[in-house]
């Protein structure tokens, strides 16, 4: 038992980039006694254990419980239904088919700081000022949520199984995953991989994570733990910092009423959803709920194009009754088609075999 608590302390303390002394400064012991607990040598007392785990923001049962893999969790019976089953065998290939090309060209990724005892407000400023982006819009959060340590997937799932996105951690290689529904719209993939990125952030202790499509919908969030209402406020500040979009109001809309177009220009400057766009201008008190509800009706694209020549492809999806959905495909990132790249090149200038080649579905077989 001292074992699995010592590493457990070990990690989720690594997790918030304390050392042992700051630690044990923080919770007025010492840097020798919390040595000895992180090696399995001495047993807290129970008051000890729940200050420890009131500063780290853990239950008690997390320092204890003998946990399952995440993807062995996630294939337990009862996690997901059956029709998801299959794609996520295929999403754990992908994972571990990604750590294999990162140590295969050294390139292996950090983890970014784990945050606890924090605001989803604060939690998306101080991310946003760390990676130093200001308050301007993040113009590919897929390739920003890898080059900070959580790798993505778009994975396609099927309809029934309402799977919006997965958040896998393996403690053990200390490696983070997200798979984000491929068969749903951009503009929802994006606020789905913003929505997985605060989970990493802050959740990946209690890794899997499987995000129903209404967790990423502001109407039907608050029915959910508080742990995904965290992770919705803070997807869609992260994506739409209120500063920047007071700023665009202020300096080129001024005092008048937004119309239509007004929310169709600013979704396409920050690249989100027309539906998000409208729930931040509300938000925010410039748009009156009737005419939210007006707008939010409204099928965008038409008059996307006719305004801007062109819709972004960044909209919610339409009726399945009226439409049909085009089959979607895996889509590995961009950071994964490298480093196969750089194997498959360094295989060949060594004249060793080659590695299977990237298939057009995205996968590598």
């Amino acid at each position: 038992m001292e074992k699995i608590l010592g590493t457990r302390l070990k990690r989720a303390r690594e997790d918030i980039n304390l050392s042992q002394g700051a630690f044990a400064k923080a919770l007025g012991l010492s840097s020798e006694y919390i040595s000895l607990l992180e090696a399995g040598k001495r047993t807290p007392s129970f008051e000890t254990l729940l200050k420890i785990a009131g500063y780290l923001n853990k239950d008690i049962a997390f320092f204890f419980d003998e946990r399952k893999p995440a993807f062995e969790a996630l294939m337990a019976e009862g996690a997901v239904d059956p029709a998801a089953r299959k794609e996520i065998l295929r999403f754990r290939a992908y994972c571990e088919k990604y750590l294999l090309l990162e140590d295969r060209t050294g390139r292996r990724l950090d983890l970014a700081p784990s945050y606890s005892h924090i605001s989803p407000e604060r939690l998306a400023e101080e991310e946003r000022r760390r990676l130093g982006l200001g308050n301007e819009p993040i113009r590919d959060i897929f390739g920003l949520c890898e080059i900070n340590g959580c790798r993505i997937a778009r994975h396609p799932f099927p309809d029934e199984s309402r799977i919006a996105g997965i958040f896998v951690f393996d403690p053990e290689r200390r490696a983070a995953f997200a798979a984000v529904n491929a068969a749903e719209p951009p503009g929802l993939q994006t606020l789905t991989a913003a929505h997985l990125y605060a989970h990493y952030l802050k959740d990946r202790a209690e890794s899997p994570i499987v995000d129903n499509l209404d967790v990423v919908v502001e109407e039907y969030v608050s029915l959910y733990p508080p742990r995904e209402q965290f992770a919705q406020t803070f997807a869609s500040l992260f994506l739409i910092p209120r500063s920047k979009l007071q700023e665009l109001i202020e300096k080129d809309f001024r005092a008048r009423n937004l119309d239509y177009e007004d929310v169709l220009f600013l979704k396409r400057y920050f690249g989100v959803s027309t539906r998000a766009m409208l729930r931040s201008l509300r938000g925010l008190g410039h748009m009156p709920e009737a005419k939210f509800v007006e707008c939010f009706k409204r099928n965008p694209e038409e008059r996307e194009g006719e305004v801007f020549g062109a819709a972004t492809g960044n909209e919610e999806r339409r009726s399945r009754t009226l439409f049909r959905k085009p089959r979607a495909r895996a889509v590995p990132s961009d950071r994964f088609r490298l480093l196969a790249c750089e194997v498959e090149a360094a295989a060949k200038k060594k004249g060793e075999r080659q590695p299977p080649p990237l298939k057009p579905g995205g996968s590598l077989e």
